[in-house]
């Protein structure tokens, strides 16, 4: 993507949020008082629209705000929890205490609201700028689309029924009222077949959303109104024929640690990426998953302050799920830590040189007797320790390498990251996982197991599946396994009913306050939308 020119769009897009934050954002975004009656002569200028979609998209994806990553994705779930001693309480993670004035909840509702700002604007304006090819026109139209869907998907599934805003907004409104979850998927669904009508095949210019990209969306949103009281009958069946397609024009990459190594970020499974890169200006804030699930691993002798890490860290249960031959664990994280810079310990009571490249910490599967811990010049730490302080660290872990980023320099999170990184938003490895549950809720085992052998035996486990091993548990384990970190585990646990049950069971945290409760499974509305529009827009049941 070309860099976009805000000053060009800055009075274009009015407002990123319902009600609340649009002055705020008319003052972020308000550069200069050009409008489209003075940008219309410029064809550029709608290439400048729809690029702005494909910005906002990347940078509410990478990071909330600064300092507030993906706390709406993974945190919470079975795989995922706070990274800190199993104490005290959270709302986030705990469902402790979480109501409508979370500053979390808040800013995730106006960030999609920015992204279907912004589509509006695009889709809206493709008429009044002259000189614009039809194709071009057809294609950026269909590309906001997309993306509208998409932070509509996200909305209705964290709250429900909300506003459907489908035209550009040029003076603050306070009459938005809810619709029905009914009525959102409705429109998300329209918006993803005027999308797949409208963007190539295969786009010229790579990063760009393709029919694939379009087929996965409305796979997965099909795939989750299936379960819904208001689903269409094929719903489950559309899933997995969609899912398919996209199975069939991007195959597997045949080894995993290849799939996710930096040298091979364009490979053949991609479907989707955001794209980052090293030019400093259109990377804006970076990518930030290299720091995802580390602990402050530099604490300890050997090892260098080389990345931050975001805070939450992977459950006791997620390590667990690994067979020993699954070769995504090695590929994931890292069991050993190795030193990265020359330095001292103490073994059996003397100090000991370390040299870089010594064995710093291990994490092994299968936890060692304390006088084999002993034995060793470096740091053992047991599954059943890593939410227990050792007097350096609180917690500590297997870190997280897939997205590794070895160039990028330590930064706090509040700061721009750097993370040049490709971030993979859509692969067929998750196209895989989303034919299996369509065809196991439309009542298909043989070929759900067909496609979880085909997956599985990419990872070295060759042992094939047998239909009467299909449930929903053993392809949210896969999911597990193959995905954290890349898909929003929150929305495919609610998805399948599974929130509950499986977070109660498997995070300690959540587990220790057993807070989670049916009403949890949808997020508060912000108290500030529901107060600025006068009470039209309504709260979520167990939060008013």
């Amino acid at each position: 993507m070309k860099y976009i020119d805000f000053k060009i769009l800055g009075i274009l897009i009015v407002t990123g949020v319902l009600i609340s934050s649009c002055n705020n954002f008319l003052k972020e975004q308000n550069y200069t008082s050009l409008s489209i009656e003075t940008a219309k002569n410029d064809p550029q200028t709608f290439d400048q629209l729809v690029a702005y979609v494909y910005e906002i998209s990347r940078e509410t994806t990478t990071h909330y705000q600064p300092d507030m990553y993906y706390q709406l994705e993974d945190l919470g779930t079975d795989i995922v929890t706070r990274g800190g001693a199993v104490t005290g309480t959270s709302d986030l993670n705990d469902y402790v205490n979480l109501n409508s004035t979370n500053w979390t909840v808040h800013v995730y509702w106006g960030d999609q609201y920015k992204i279907i700002a912004a589509a509006n604007v695009a889709i809206e304006n493709a008429d009044k700028i002259e000189g614009l090819d039809s194709n071009a026109k057809a294609v950026g139209i269909g590309e906001a689309k997309f993306f509208r869907a998409m932070a509509y998907f996200n909305l209705v599934e964290n709250f429900g029924g909300v506003p459907l805003v489908l035209n550009q907004v040029t003076t603050a409104e306070t009459n938005y009222t809810r619709e029905s979850e009914e009525a959102v998927y409705t429109q998300i669904v329209a918006d993803l077949n005027d999308a797949l009508a409208a963007v190539p095949e295969n786009p010229s210019v790579y990063g760009r959303v393709s029919k694939d990209a379009v087929r996965h969306l409305l796979s997965k949103v099909l795939l989750t109104r299936g379960y819904k009281s208001f689903a269409a009958s094929s719903d489950f069946t559309d899933a997995a024929s969609l899912a398919e397609t996209v199975i069939a024009n991007h195959p597997l990459v045949p080894s995993f640690a290849n799939l996710v190594s930096i040298d091979n970020q364009r490979n053949s499974e991609v479907v989707f990426a955001y794209l980052f890169g090293s030019n400093s200006v259109s990377r804006g804030w970076g990518n930030s998953k290299h720091m995802m699930y580390k602990f402050r691993f530099y604490d300890y002798p050997g090892l260098s302050r080389t990345v931050q890490g975001l805070g939450p860290m992977p459950t006791p249960f997620y390590y667990s799920l690994f067979q020993d031959n699954d070769q995504r664990a090695d590929a994931t994280f890292s069991r050993v830590l190795y030193a990265t810079k020359a330095d001292k310990t103490v073994f059996g009571g003397d100090t000991v040189n370390i040299s870089i490249g010594d064995t710093a910490i291990y994490f092994p599967k299968v936890a060692w007797t304390d006088a084999r811990k002993e034995s060793v010049p470096y740091k053992v730490i047991n599954p059943d320790q890593y939410l227990k302080s050792d007097g350096i660290t609180t917690v500590h872990y297997p870190m997280f390498r897939k997205f590794d980023d070895p160039s990028i320099p330590f930064i706090q999170p509040d700061q721009p990251v750097h993370g040049e990184r490709d971030m993979v938003i859509m692969r067929s490895g998750e196209a895989y996982l989303i034919a299996a549950e369509a065809y196991l809720e439309a009542s298909n085992s043989t070929k759900a197991a067909q496609l979880l052998t085909e997956l599985r035996s990419r990872a070295g486990l060759t042992t094939h599946v047998a239909p009467g091993d299909v449930t929903l548990d053993f392809i949210l384990d896969e999911r597990a396994r193959e995905l954290t970190g890349e898909v929003n585990r929150w929305m495919d646990l609610k998805r399948t009913g599974k929130l509950i049950e499986r977070t109660l069971a498997h995070n300690p945290h959540a587990a220790l306050n057993h807070a989670l409760k049916e009403t949890d499974l949808l997020r508060p509305i912000p108290q500030t939308e529901i107060d600025n529009s006068g009470g039209a827009i309504t709260q979520n049941p167990g939060y008013e």
